[in-house]
Order: C-alpha cells, then sequence, then structure tokens
C-alpha cells in the first residue's frame, strides 16, 4: 500500500447524513461580523446651509473647520452635492449641540461677526452619521443622509452578499457539515444532544476529527470540546478517550510526530476548519479561541450562542487570537435535525 492509500485510510471515513438531501445551491452562508460592523446608523443633528457662490467653498472650509472642527467626525465630508437644487452645493456648519445659545436660528446667530458669511444662505437642520461606516450597507444607510469617507473591505462586502465562496469550495463545505449532521444523529442516537462538529485541514481537505455531544460521560463533553481533544489526540496528545463512540474519530498520528519536536507540530487546531451543526456556547468559543481555530462554520443558530446569537467571542478585541465565523451552512437540516430530537424527547418524557 502506498503512502498516501495509507494516510486515507486512516483518516476518519465519512459516514452517509440519511436525512433530507439538498445541494449546495439551496443554502448561504454569511460572515458573523462585530456588533460595530452590524449595527444600525446612529445619527446626530448638525446644522448646514447652502453655499450661494461656490467660489468662495474653500474659504467658508478653511473658516468653519477653525471655528467649529467637528471632532471625532473625520468621516464627514464637509460639502455634498445636491442635484436639482438652484445652489448645488451644501456645507456643514456645526453639530446642534455645539451651536451658541439662539433665539431664532440664523446665519448671524451661528457665525462670529468676524466671519464674511454672505456666500451662505440660511441654516437648517439636517442629521449626519455620528460614526465611520465600516461595511457596504453601513456605507449606502449612511449616504442617503450625507455623504461619508468608506474604506472598503471588499472581502467583507462580498461576504455580505453571500457570494464569498466558490462553488467548489461551497461542495466541499457542504460535504463536511453533512458528516456533522451523521455525527449529531449517532449522537442523538445513543441519547446525546444533537450535535455534531467536525474538524479540517482547509490546505488538503483532510478531515482531522469528527464528533458529538458526549455529555453522558462528562457535562463538558460537547461537540466542539470533543473534537479539539480528538484532534489533539491527532497530534499524540489528548485528554480522554471516545473509543465507545463509533462516530468519534480522528486521523490517527504519523510515526514521526513522535520523533517531531514539538515547535515542530501545529498547535492544536491552528489553520483548521470546524463545522458544528450549532452555535457554540461561551465555554466551546473561549476553547475554540485558545486552541487557534482559523474559521468556524455552524448550521443552526443557539439561543445562548457565543458566536453570533447572543455574544460574539471572535470579535472581542482584547483576546489574543480571532478567527471567521461563518453562518447557515446546512441550516435549515440543522435546524430540523435540533427540532426533531426535541420534539422525540418531549413525546418520549
Amino acid at each position: 500500500m502506498s503512502e498516501e492509500e495509507s494516510a486515507k485510510a486512516m483518516e476518519p471515513q465519512r459516514k452517509r447524513w440519511k436525512g433530507s438531501e439538498c445541494g449546495s445551491d439551496s443554502w448561504t452562508v454569511y460572515p458573523v461580523l462585530s456588533d460595530e460592523q452590524s449595527q444600525d446608523l446612529a445619527l446626530v443633528e448638525a446644522f448646514a446651509a447652502p453655499v450661494l457662490n461656490k467660489k468662495e467653498t474653500s474659504r467658508l472650509l478653511r473658516e468653519l473647520s477653525s471655528l467649529y472642527p467637528m471632532s471625532g467626525l473625520q468621516h464627514i465630508k464637509r460639502v455634498r452635492t445636491v442635484k436639482g437644487s438652484p445652489h448645488p452645493l451644501e456645507v456643514l456648519l456645526c453639530l446642534v449641540r455645539d451651536a451658541p445659545h439662539m433665539e431664532v436660528l440664523s446665519i448671524d446667530s451661528l457665525l462670529p461677526s468676524g466671519v464674511k458669511h454672505d456666500a451662505l444662505g440660511e441654516p437648517f437642520r439636517v442629521k449626519i452619521p455620528a460614526r465611520p461606516p465600516l461595511t457596504r450597507p453601513q456605507f449606502e444607510q449612511a449616504g442617503k443622509h450625507w455623504p461619508t469617507s468608506f474604506h472598503e473591505d471588499k472581502q467583507v462586502t462580498v461576504a455580505l452578499r453571500g457570494e464569498l465562496f466558490t462553488a467548489p469550495q461551497k461542495a466541499s463545505m457542504h460535504m463536511h457539515m453533512m458528516s456533522a449532521l451523521t455525527a449529531a444523529k449517532a449522537g442523538s442516537e445513543l441519547g446525546m444532544d444533537a450535535v455534531g462538529a467536525v474538524v479540517v485541514d482547509p490546505s488538503t481537505e483532510k478531515v482531522i476529527a469528527v464528533g458529538h455531544d458526549c455529555r453522558g460521560d462528562h457535562p463538558l463533553h460537547h461537540a466542539v470540546m470533543v473534537c479539539i481533544d480528538l484532534v489533539a489526540r491527532s497530534q499524540a496528545g489528548g485528554s480522554y478517550y471516545f473509543d465507545q463512540y463509533p462516530a468519534c474519530t480522528f486521523t490517527p498520528p504519523a510515526s514521526d510526530t513522535f520523533q517531531s519536536p514539538p515547535s515542530s507540530l501545529p498547535y492544536i487546531c491552528t489553520g483548521y476548519d470546524l463545522y458544528v451543526t450549532r452555535e457554540p456556547c461561551i465555554m466551546c468559543a473561549m476553547a475554540l479561541v485558545h486552541s487557534r481555530i482559523g474559521r468556524v462554520f455552524y448550521g443552526t443558530a443557539s439561543a445562548d450562542g457565543a458566536l453570533g446569537r447572543k455574544y460574539k467571542i471572535h470579535t472581542q478585541k482584547d483576546l489574543n487570537h480571532h478567527f471567521e465565523v461563518y453562518r447557515g451552512v446546512l441550516g435549515e437540516q440543522c435546524e430540523d435535525l435540533t427540532s426533531k430530537v426535541e420534539v422525540y424527547r418531549k413525546v418520549d418524557y
């Protein structure tokens, strides 16, 4: 047997999911972004005025920037164009909160007598974006109020459209989540929670570990925790044994792993992908941080989920490792499995 054939023989076997089948074009995967990237637009009130003489625009900008610098709003463009208006330019004067107290709103009351303002029309109130846009949807929403600068992350833009991954990549993701569903079903048939997980090396598409919920033996043995320990076993480590569960498998360590210095081995899940049928909890999310996972793909959200529903652990800036998170891979199948198991348990009870 060749070395390649031996490696394939040792790889965890994929068991066929016997639930409803669907193609990879029947689901869409979306990124789970930080609150800053996904929050709605916040607005702040300001005063603006039409520019009556376009030739005076540069002077007005210099004087207004000195008088009312609008600190913290560097993303705001001070001047905007207005189509169909006799005065096609409008300029921001100041924030409402920074304006002097006045009985009646007028350009004279907003600008001191030393500022020449005959090139400005009567001021009016306008709402402008209080924070810089971080995604294209935020940028488009902001533009409906006042123009802003925008430094686009094109990967995020494509991901938000559900178009980040190619058809072959989606086919691979589909296959790995199907393996996770099969493991979840195997665990549920043993009385465990219906959650399955698969760890994959994306550089080779090699399955490193497959696991399911094993909390019948230990309260901390969530599917993700089981998978992480199985990955450690694939590196000649690990703390637990799940040999009594046929669906919990891992790639045995190569013979040279035992002789390799620790510094030459990957740190547990460095660079790996995790596919899990249900959004991980806080404990599992932190374990993924510490194990240096590369990306996480989950099928359905969880009420106490820590990667989107309730918390977004992977976006916390003070953590020493961050990873990408995507939701929706085989979402309906993952949701259906969870729902069916809950119904069966209620009936049995």
